[in-house]
């Protein structure tokens, strides 16, 4: 049916309005397209050009060489050797198993290191570079380079690891490093990403692990160009590394060799401070053990010997070890009284063996009693039964108040591990602790260093330097960092009367050298190096009146776990105090027998610079100490390599 002109002419007027919208609208699309491919284009286009950056182009972590640790005259205790390693890359081994059993004839590997090695190696990319062995001679990577075309994948590498070049020695303090674990990890809330590269090492115990953040040091980076599949290209740029800080220890290593040496046979610990600054000089715990063995992870045969050995050479005595003090806590009950008034310097008070108290007798050491006893005499020839009197009229919470300004019962801020606060019992503590009241029994054993008192050789060696200078010294490992040197804190005075610490010191002198002192034995004959000091012996067991009835087991004639353990404490010279000590010799019977002897022989090397001369000692000992310096295994004296890394 043909269409009027008019119904045409409407037709072709609503075509042309559709096709105006169409237009309109495709024209605005298109407009709105260009302004944005415009903006993506010119105003965008850094960040587009950033991403693929990234999508071609890896920033891996550099890592930094660690801080040097050296003793105070700059000897290295803590060191980065270089270590010779074989590196395989599993994409380019082709056949492993085969790889590697070429790698095998020519490299003696521990199956244990490689089946280690190739869990990682199979946890990671095929591209991921996995050492398979490290420690190696330079015999076997020149084997391995020699015969590089017959062993895809595998390439010979040089990188730095830890190293204790004075071994067993700094066990205690340093530590040691090792591989990052899990459980490390789950300890920081922000991870160092330098944590995550595979076997990281970071420190486990001691300084290393105390100080870890100075001595890391910073990650450097380095900008790699990779394929589609993640594998390197090339370098294009490289931001160094920032080192760990070098840190210098307080320690004398030449000390620190002499008192391990002499503590050799035994278990025991003895730690030396310099009276005036707080430095500690020596920290010996015995018997010790190698920390290299665990840098790149120690075998179970060589971890159960450490653990199984009845010394307990991975534990630190001198720090972590808590003993009841013995009578080197007789002292703290001397002062505490004078100083509260309730008994005189010159008042006697009469020991016929025992006190009675409640219907329970305290026993002296001495069976028979020492009579008549006044302050000097009672330290010098250590009676209990003075000092059970002198702590029932001062009362247990003064005693308490003046042990803890002398450092008893207080966690030294020391950078090392297991660091204890030891305990100084009192009204308070036992209530709060226990819920319990106080018996008044309580306060005659605390008296005498027995009880509820608990103390480390760190603590007691503060209390004797406390004591020596009359000031409330702090105990300093760290002399300086990265060769700046640490400030030495005042110490204020201590609030006890001068004349009642001359009267402490003139005791504990005639300890040592009175004709009736517990350690005379033990004196030092050379001029102007009298040593004062003060044995003790802590009970770890209990004796019944039975035993005592029919006399009480000797030492000697127990199993070793059960005899009393041996303290002393001391400090020299008399006239002007340098260094005080304590020791501890665990199960070592008396103070004056087990700890005295090395506890003298250690001050004379402090005092000295070196090993003693015989002059120093009493001459019907000089001929069993040149023997006994004949056997031991001393290290000579070492100079500092650097003169730049003393403070």
């Amino acid at each position: 049916m043909r269409r009027s002109p008019k119904e045409t002419e409407d037709a072709a007027g609503l075509v042309t309005r559709r096709g105006i919208v169409l237009g309109g609208a495709q024209l605005g699309f298109m407009g709105l397209l260009g302004l944005r491919m415009r903006q993506m284009q010119v105003e965008e286009a850094e960040d587009y050009r950033l991403l693929a950056e990234e999508n071609r182009i890896n920033v891996r972590l550099i890592a930094p060489s660690r801080g040097i640790i050296y003793d105070r005259y700059g000897i290295p205790v803590a060191q980065n050797a270089q270590n010779y390693r074989i590196v395989i890359v599993r994409e380019q081994a082709g056949n492993v198993e085969e790889t590697i059993a070429k790698v095998r004839r020519l490299v003696d590997l521990d199956d244990d290191d490689l089946e280690r090695s190739l869990k990682e190696m199979y946890r990671r990319s095929p591209f991921v570079p996995i050492t398979l062995a490290d420690q190696l001679e330079w015999e076997d990577i020149a084997e391995v380079a020699l015969n590089a075309p017959a062993l895809p994948g595998i390439t010979p590498d040089v990188g730095l690891s830890r190293e204790y070049p004075l071994r067993e020695d700094f066990a205690h303090i340093v530590g040691y490093v090792g591989p990052v674990s899990d459980f490390d990890l789950s300890k920081i809330e922000d991870p160092d990403p330098l944590l995550q590269i595979p076997k990281f090492q970071i420190g486990k115990i001691g300084v290393e692990t105390k100080l870890e953040a100075d001595l890391r040091g910073r990650a450097g980076t380095s900008r790699i160009e990779v394929n589609a599949g993640g594998r390197v290209m090339r370098e294009l740029s490289r931001d160094d590394f920032t080192p760990g800080n070098d840190m210098q220890l307080t320690i004398d290593h030449g000390l620190q060799n002499y008192a391990q040496a002499r503590l050799a046979k035994e278990s025991a610990g003895s730690v030396v401070i310099d009276v005036e600054t707080g430095d500690l000089l020596a920290m010996a715990s015995a018997p010790s053990f190698d920390p290299n063995l665990f840098v790149r992870g120690i075998s179970s045969k060589d971890y159960n010997g450490l653990r199984e050995n009845i010394y307990k050479p991975l534990f630190n005595k001198t720090v972590q070890g808590l003993y009841p003090p013995g009578s080197t806590f007789k002292m703290m009950t001397g002062l505490a009284a004078l100083r509260a008034g309730v008994i005189g310097p010159g008042e006697t008070v009469y020991c016929p063996g025992h006190t009675t108290l409640g219907g329970r007798r305290f026993h002296c050491w001495k069976r028979g009693g020492h009579g008549y006893m006044d302050l000097n005499n009672a330290i010098t020839q250590s009676c209990d039964v003075y000092f059970y009197e002198a702590a029932q009229r001062v009362g247990v919470d003064r005693l308490a108040e003046l042990c803890r300004e002398f450092g008893l019962g207080e966690r030294h801020d020391i950078p090392m591990s297991a660091v204890r606060e030891g305990i100084v019992p009192s009204t308070k503590w036992k209530a709060q602790v226990r819920g319990e009241r106080w018996n008044p029994g309580e306060t005659l054993n605390t008296a005498i260093g027995q009880g509820d008192v608990l103390t480390s050789p760190l603590q007691l060696a503060v209390m004797t330097a406390r004591i020596a200078s009359g000031k409330a010294i702090s105990p300093r490992l760290i002399k300086s960092i990265d060769g700046v040197e640490v400030p030495v804190p005042d110490a204020p005075t201590l609030n006890v009367p001068s004349n009642i610490m001359n009267l402490i010191r003139k005791a504990m002198h005639n300890v040592s050298n009175g004709s009736r002192g517990t350690a005379r034995r033990s004196r030092i004959v050379a001029e102007g190096m009298d040593m004062a000091g003060k044995t003790g012996t802590s009970q770890v067991r209990n004796i019944t009146t039975a035993e005592r009835a029919r006399g009480v087991t000797r030492n000697d004639q127990l199993p070793w776990e059960r005899r009393d353990h041996g303290l002393f404490v001391a400090f020299a010279p008399f006239d002007k105090p340098k260094y005080a000590l304590a020791t501890i010799v665990e199960h070592g019977g008396g103070g004056s027998s087990a700890a005295a002897p090395p506890s003298r022989d250690i001050m004379l090397y402090a005092l000295y610079g070196d090993v003693p001369p015989l002059e120093a000692y009493p001459k019907d000992q000089r001929e069993r100490i040149k023997a006994q310096h004949e056997e031991m295994v001393l290290r000579p004296r070492l100079q500092p390599e650097k003169k730049a890394t003393r403070a």
